[in-house]
């Protein structure tokens, strides 16, 4: 097979290269959406090359070393026996890896609507620890609610109360627990990917931020607000909220607003992609032109 099928296995690590400039953007919810699909994009592409180097393994089947046998001129061998079997594995892997993420992300789902029922789309819960988070729906309807715990109440004054309260709306309004799911999916399929996922959560929280600072009309006060979040260890692993992602970044952007727009890494991760997806399908075509030889 040609070794562009290998390429779509490689690509991703330029587009977590990408990724790493891209949060310091001045249109985060835009840049966010697009990363995410650019990951998922490339994410299939490496999973469809891994399968397509995966069935190789079919030519050492009892009829097809006959089938080699009897030709009468040389067949040819698309990729030696233990990349075949490594692909298979890796591919196991990755199907395993997609299913845990799954499962842990429904549990950590469970868990927070577990925790009691929200009025007027918040929950006040009565825990000493420090939290804030936008709890998503538990199935595909429904626009799920806030929980904040009397910990973090006790924290904060009433005008950093609104920026938080701003903040988890923003994530539960633009459904970002979706576009943090598509990211991270993607990494759990291809590990080079984990940096962009990354990259994604920060930018969503980046424009939680936005939204918070638009509506509370300081952003100053958002900053001051999520510095005091985080400070009191107030995110929780698998949830996105106020003190969540690289606050340090956040802060920074809040009170020292960049002028950059996100378009020239956009275009290479766009580039990136679709290197990705047509060696991807040059691939597919060498992979059928040499079933055909071996079937016929």
């Amino acid at each position: 097979m040609t070794f562009l099928v290998y390429l779509p296995l490689l690509l991703p690590l330029a587009l977590a290269l990408t990724a790493r400039a891209l949060p310091a953007t001045t249109r985060p919810e835009l840049t966010a959406r697009a990363l995410a699909a650019c990951a998922a994009l490339a994410a299939a592409v490496s999973a469809g090359c891994l399968a397509l180097l995966a069935l190789t393994v079919l030519d050492d089947l009892p009829p097809m070393e006959v089938r080699e046998r009897t030709a009468g001129f040389p067949l040819p061998e698309p990729v030696p026996g233990a990349v075949a079997v490594t692909a298979g594995l890796l591919l196991a892997a990755a199907a395993y890896s997609v299913v845990r993420h799954q499962r842990r992300r429904r549990a950590i789902v469970a868990d927070l609507h577990a925790a009691g029922t929200p009025h007027d789309g918040l929950l006040v819960a009565d825990w000493s620890e420090p939290h804030a988070v936008a709890v998503p729906p538990a199935g595909t309807t429904g626009s799920g609610h806030i929980l904040v715990t009397s910990g973090l109440l006790r924290l904060i004054d009433a005008a950093e109360w609104r920026a938080v309260a701003a903040h988890e709306r923003a994530h539960l309004r633009r459904r970002h627990h979706r576009t943090v799911a598509l990211a991270t999916v993607a990494a759990a399929v291809n590990p080079l990917l984990r940096p962009v996922a990354g990259a994604v959560v920060l930018l969503v929280e980046r424009s939680a931020d936005e939204d918070a600072a638009a509506a509370v009309g300081d952003r100053r006060t958002v900053a001051r607000a999520i510095a005091k979040v985080a400070l009191a260890g107030g995110s929780r692993a698998g949830t996105l909220g106020a003190g969540g992602s690289d606050v340090v970044r956040r802060v920074a952007a809040l009170t020292r607003p960049g002028a950059g727009g996100p378009w020239a890494a956009m275009a290479l991760a766009a580039a990136i992609v679709l290197g990705s997806a047509t060696a991807g399908t040059a691939a597919l075509a060498d992979f059928i032109r040499v079933a055909l030889i071996w079937l016929h």
